[in-house]
């Protein structure tokens, strides 16, 4: 695992240089959080594609306050994808940054080869309560989630673990987040993606119900989808052999 900077972002990677012959799938967390969620499968599918983890602005390593638009998000990970000179990519997001993603993929369609979504949806509005608690308790909202970010059956440990690097980001830079998802809303444009989109739904996912995830399978021209039992919001932490598996297998089909 090697961790770099460029420009005020920071990013992991698997090996470096980036084997120019291979995909690289580009991981993208949620509000919040950090790449160091994607650790399971920057390491785990390191040997079928490059994997490259960045932090948003204003998470983790990288510099800057957030932001609070889904377009600026996604302007931000383009910058660094051209400045590296990152091989043939493919964007891999959850929650907001499986909204990153999506308007990644709307933007930027010569660009990439392919894109995979992960408990999102084409519109994200956020429950007033979520705000509410966030510009008042910040642990308060940590202790919510961690009521309802993972299936009733996962281990307390990567709960836990989730809550640690959450806990991190800045309460300013996480209610920036919320903003820029509640603000999201390409429903009406899904259909000129063409590119292949692998769409992941969890059974135990409260934040991001079954529901979104088939809105995209039924609206993205190029869709394919796979559903997992006993998991939640955080899939690819609770699961991530069998997400790694899910990847590998579209990655397979597609040719990528």
């Amino acid at each position: 695992m090697e961790v770099r900077k460029l420009n005020g972002i920071g990013y992991m990677t698997a090996h470096w240089p980036l084997d120019p012959a291979r995909a690289t799938i580009v991981f993208i967390h949620a509000a919040g959080g950090t790449g160091n969620f994607w650790q399971a499968q920057v390491e785990g599918l390191a040997e079928r594609a490059n994997t490259l983890a960045i932090d948003l602005p204003g998470h983790g390593r990288s510099e800057g306050d957030g932001m609070d638009t889904i377009e600026g998000y996604a302007r931000s990970v383009i910058d660094i994808i051209e400045r590296i000179d990152v091989p043939n990519p493919i964007p891999c997001g959850l929650s907001m940054g499986g909204a990153i993603a999506l308007q990644l993929l709307l933007d930027c369609p010569k660009l990439l080869k392919a894109g995979i979504l992960l408990g999102t949806g084409a519109r994200l509005k956020v429950a007033p309560m979520i705000f509410e608690t966030l510009e008042t308790d910040y642990n308060g909202y940590l202790t919510m989630f961690c009521e309802i970010i993972a299936s009733p059956k996962t281990d307390s440990a990567i709960i836990r673990r989730w809550r640690e690097d959450t806990a991190r980001c800045k309460p300013e830079v996480t209610l920036k987040d919320f903003q820029a998802c509640n603000r999201f809303d390409v429903m009406q444009h899904l259909g000129s993606i063409k590119l292949p989109v692998l769409v992941v739904s969890a059974e135990d996912d409260q934040l991001t119900p079954t529901k979104y995830g088939e809105y995209l399978k039924n609206n993205l021209p190029r869709a394919s989808g796979t559903h997992f039992m006993e998991a939640g919001h955080i899939l690819p932490m609770e699961k991530p052999e069998q997400f790694n598996m899910a990847i590998e297998k579209f990655l397979d089909l597609e040719g990528l």
